[in-house]
């Protein structure tokens, strides 16, 4: 009796998946393709780089200043008086500390933008496959990055390409 139920369990394992397959119309698009040929990616790109570029230059000045610091002090730091060098220590650790705090906000700042726009992107690229698949009748698409062997399934990367343009 066991082994009648548990051969009736293997098939049903096996041939359901297969069934399902065979009646799934399926496409694969390369995504990663797809978003380095985006033709908006290099002007979101420079509109960002344009957004943060005051940003990066006062941090490029304040870590400018911070190591001119620094080199006076290796240089002239045992010609200074005790409590002139102290100060200048002192005012090297609060910039490094405002440099570092500006810094970390800089980049948490530009990571959030990148990824904001990275999934206006994706949010395009997502909605243009699945308007292909509705109109073709695809049942599954997957991203080809996925994917280890397709054979005679439908490529439609060069269809998203063509729509987004």
């Amino acid at each position: 009796m066991f082994n009648k139920l548990f051969n009736v369990i293997i098939v049903i394992t096996i041939l359901i998946p297969l069934r399902i397959l065979a009646c799934n119309k399926i496409a694969i698009v390369n995504i990663n393709n797809i978003f380095q040929q985006y033709p908006k990616r290099i002007e979101i790109a420079k509109k960002l780089e344009s957004e943060f570029e005051n940003e990066a230059n006062e941090l490029q000045l304040m870590e400018h200043e911070i190591q001119n610091k620094i080199q006076y002090l290796q240089r002239y730091g045992s010609k200074m008086k005790i409590n002139e060098r102290n100060e200048l220590e002192n005012l090297l650790i609060k910039q490094r500390e405002n440099f570092s705090n500006k810094a970390q906000e800089f980049e948490q700042h530009n990571r959030r933008r990148q990824t904001e726009e990275r999934d206006k992107i994706l949010i395009v690229i997502q909605n243009t496959v699945k308007n292909i698949a509705v109109k073709y009748g695809y049942d599954i698409v997957l991203d080809s990055g996925n994917v280890i062997y397709s054979n005679k399934i439908k490529d439609i990367t060069n269809e998203v390409l063509q729509l987004i343009r």
